[in-house]
């Protein structure tokens, strides 16, 4: 133990995403890093398709994105979707925007077990040390602050380690998430359940979609399709709360291959394909009730991030940008904390503020696409129909988070104007998505809606953060009083002309 009285500045718990970078953010800095892993990687894990903040924001950040361009994933260029009374699926490139430009244009297909092995052995070259095998049972506490963790180590033996900072990264089964007080909602609305398997030679989107995911409406909800390399596929079957009955006590096998044979564009892909039915990809696996949030997601000394924290619908590929945008704004408020520049009520504060309104993005979003039985103008008036006063973002989020660029550094529109101006806007994407194109197979323009054209000036600002070396427009706090990024991303700051001190508690820890 160091003279400090603590053996390190941060422990991560969970080696997956979002635990990765998290550890790897603040190891950059100099601190001393534990991340503790109770699995030996790699391992199984689902969540396959990404995004391109994630890819070329984020990891740029962690010095891994040269890696991952080796590493032989299948290229997404953006979504294909099939729904509504349009009986051709429609695609969206993420080059629509002029801020994905080139290679942040693109993202990756992965297998989460090569993904989350690059992700944790750059963890290690970056100077954190990780200890697979090792579960967390609990954390440390003193008084009311988090202040290390217990857990079983390699041969079982119980230990102690103490820290400055806990990070809770270890998923939606966390053992520990409990710890930070409150509770975890699971939204009625989402209430939904995910039937899935892995298949080898399935059909590809034609050139030059071939990477992108394919998410296919069917009558009990909707397939993804999602290409791992040139012959391997992840299908999984969505369904809706009434269709939950045939899953119950029913053969998996039966029941997705019964599912398939009702989508009939997911049954001509999979036609000539075979099962996996060996190794790590071999069980038809199921995931219910997997859209949850916690009432808090931080108190003194610990903050959840990733799975930990929360978890939206997968249609829009969200799971793996929520855990790398929420071990980001954690690295953030960490290194402020350590470098003695900020307090740690104020960096919480942001980290919570920020991530909560990733969540809602994608949540608000989600609510206006579940219509599956409308055609796609109703995808969005659904959002009128659950209230007024949950307004925030559902057609204004769309690109942003299809993109993963939906962290809106800046505050949005307020409430009244986007009530008054939603209908035309709504009705004007409905248009964009749903009208002619000069030739089939063509990309949806979403920039000619003028509510997207707005949005997307608010941007990937951390893609662009990290492929310029310093903020472009991230220069106004998200909230009154509140906090914008360092030049290069790694701390928080106070914007020019806050004055306010940076309090007594910056090392509440020590």
């Amino acid at each position: 133990m160091n003279n400090d009285g603590f053996d390190y500045d941060l422990i991560v718990v969970g080696g997956g995403p979002a635990g990765s970078t998290a550890a790897t953010l603040v190891a950059m800095q100099g601190h001393r890093v534990l991340l503790l892993e109770k699995e030996t990687f790699p391992r199984y894990q689902i969540g396959e398709s990404l995004l391109p903040a994630t890819i070329h924001g984020i990891c740029r950040l962690t010095g891994v994105t040269d890696e991952l361009a080796r590493a032989g994933f299948p290229v997404k260029r953006g979504g294909t979707f099939r729904w509504g009374r349009n009986p051709e699926p429609w695609t969206f490139a993420f080059a629509i925007s002029p801020k994905f430009a080139s290679e942040g244009a693109t993202a990756y297909q992965v297998e989460r077990m090569k993904f989350d092995q690059i992700l944790l052995d750059n963890a290690r070259r970056k100077g954190v040390t990780v200890r697979e095998r090792c579960a967390v049972v609990d954390v440390l506490e003193d008084g009311d602050r988090v202040c290390g963790v217990r857990f079983d180590d390699e041969d079982g033996t119980r230990r102690e380690v103490r820290s400055r900072y806990v990070v809770d990264a270890s998923g939606h089964r966390s053992r520990i998430h409990q710890r930070i007080g409150g509770d975890r909602h699971y939204p009625e609305f989402f209430r939904n359940l995910a039937l899935f398997g892995y298949f080898e030679g399935g059909k590809r989107l034609p050139e030059p979609n071939s990477g992108n995911i394919l998410a296919v409406a069917f009558p009990s909800g909707w397939f993804w399709y999602i290409p791992l390399n040139d012959t391997l596929t992840s299908v999984g079957a969505v369904l809706r709360p009434q269709a939950l009955d045939r899953i119950r006590g029913g053969d998996r096998e039966t029941v997705l291959r019964q599912l398939i044979a009702e989508c009939p564009m997911i049954a001509d892909y999979l036609a000539d394909a075979t099962r996996v039915e060996s190794g790590p990809y071999g069980e038809v696996r199921v995931r219910k009730d997997y859209s949850y949030i916690n009432d808090t997601f931080s108190r003194p000394g610990m903050l959840l991030v990733g799975d930990a924290a929360c978890f939206i619908d997968p249609v829009f590929s969200s799971g793996v940008h929520l855990a790398t945008f929420s071990a980001l704004l954690a690295a953030r408020s960490i290194n402020s904390c350590l470098a003695g520049e900020l307090d740690e009520e104020s960096v919480f504060e942001e980290f919570e503020a920020r991530y909560r309104r990733e969540y809602s993005l994608f949540h608000d979003f989600l609510v206006a696409f579940y219509d599956m039985h409308q055609d796609e103008e109703s995808y969005f008036w659904t959002a009128k129909q659950i209230t007024d006063d949950n307004v925030a973002g559902a057609v204004e989020a769309f690109v942003q988070l299809v993109g993963g660029a939906g962290s809106q550094e800046r505050a949005l529109v307020d409430a009244e104007s986007y009530i008054q101006r939603r209908e035309p806007a709504f009705r004007q994407l409905a248009e964009v998505v749903q009208g002619p194109v000069s030739e089939a197979g063509e990309d949806r323009n979403l920039l000619g809606a003028s509510m997207l054209r707005e949005v997307l000036k608010e941007g990937v600002r951390v893609q662009t953060q990290a492929a310029m070396g310093g903020n472009v427009d991230d220069l106004h706090p998200l909230r009154p009083g509140g906090l914008i990024p360092s030049a290069d991303g790694m701390r928080w700051r106070r914007p020019a002309g806050d004055e306010s001190a940076a309090g007594g508690s910056a090392h509440a820890g020590g």
